[in-house]
């Protein structure tokens, strides 16, 4: 599987990482970037890599996939770039938040099959999840080819409509920033009742990553799990008591419908002929 990468920042790179780690010669993969710094840093990495600053018809020839793995304001530049050359490929993979498949077709010069997914950064270190919606004229080749790159750097799901992934953006594109949020505030907290930085952050790190581990091996919800920590005038109560009472769930759930809102404004935007932003 040859593929090709319009964009070679962090997520490419995660990408392509994955892709490496799996068994996929390096050799198969053409990156194209306008920085130097950004190509020789890749080259480095992945011996055998080739990396060039311009899409051409010899580096695409023979590829399986491109990947849009640049970010919502560079898209439209990219898009145009990659038009004239765009036909002879199975499958076109964006990775750009916001921007929708119609655009990008439209900036393709018509072209119609393409997958456009929402991966997010845990994916720089393999643990990544990608939401993923498929055009109808996307080929089987295609389809495996965009979810193998995804799966490379964690899990997908599959979304059977468009606008789902701005669903996808609020919870699992936007999330890990919510996650850090909540983990600043368990350090915060330790820091406040005597532990240094270094035992503040091993708490608050582990106390999350278990809980999330406990939360997978469980068949049972997570509200159940956590009725299992809250006895009744405990410690825990007291706790969960002050976030009840500032309605900390309910904010969490309206964070990730301004952020999926959010993604819808940026398709809208790039719909409109605007520059997403």
């Amino acid at each position: 599987m040859k593929l090709a990468f319009i964009g070679g920042g962090n997520m490419a790179a995660a990408l392509i990482g994955g892709l490496v780690a799996r068994g996929h010669a390096a050799t198969d993969v053409v990156v194209v970037d306008p920085s130097s710094t950004q190509r020789d840093a890749l080259v480095a990495r992945f011996p055998g890599l080739v990396a060039t600053d311009a899409v051409t018809a010899g580096h695409l020839r023979g590829a399986t996939l491109a990947v849009l793995a640049v970010k919502p304001q560079q898209l439209r530049d990219a898009c145009t770039a990659l038009g004239p050359h765009a036909h002879a490929l199975p499958a076109v993979l964006s990775i750009a938040a916001g921007v929708r498949c119609a655009e990008i077709a439209r900036w393709l010069g018509g072209y119609p099959r393409i997958v456009r997914a929402m991966p997010n950064t845990p994916a720089l270190v393999g643990q990544g999840i990608a939401g993923v919606y498929v055009m109808p004229d996307v080929p089987e080749a295609g389809r495996a080819a965009a979810e193998a790159v995804l799966a490379a750097a964690g899990d997908v799901v599959a979304c059977p409509r468009e606008a789902m992934l701005d669903a996808v953006t609020g919870v699992s594109g936007s999330g890990p920033a919510y996650v850090f949020y909540f983990i600043e505030g368990l350090v915060a907290a330790a820091l406040e009742l005597g532990f240094g930085e270094a035992d503040a952050r091993k708490l608050a790190y582990a106390t999350f990553a278990g809980s999330v581990a406990l939360a997978q091996a469980s068949p049972e919800e997570p509200a159940t799990l956590r009725a299992r920590v809250t006895s009744k005038g405990g410690t825990t109560a007291a706790g969960i008591g002050v976030l009840d009472a500032a309605h900390v769930k309910q904010h969490f759930v309206d964070a990730v419908k301004a952020a999926a809102a959010r993604a819808r404004e940026l398709g809208d935007a790039a719909a409109q002929d605007g520059t997403p932003c």
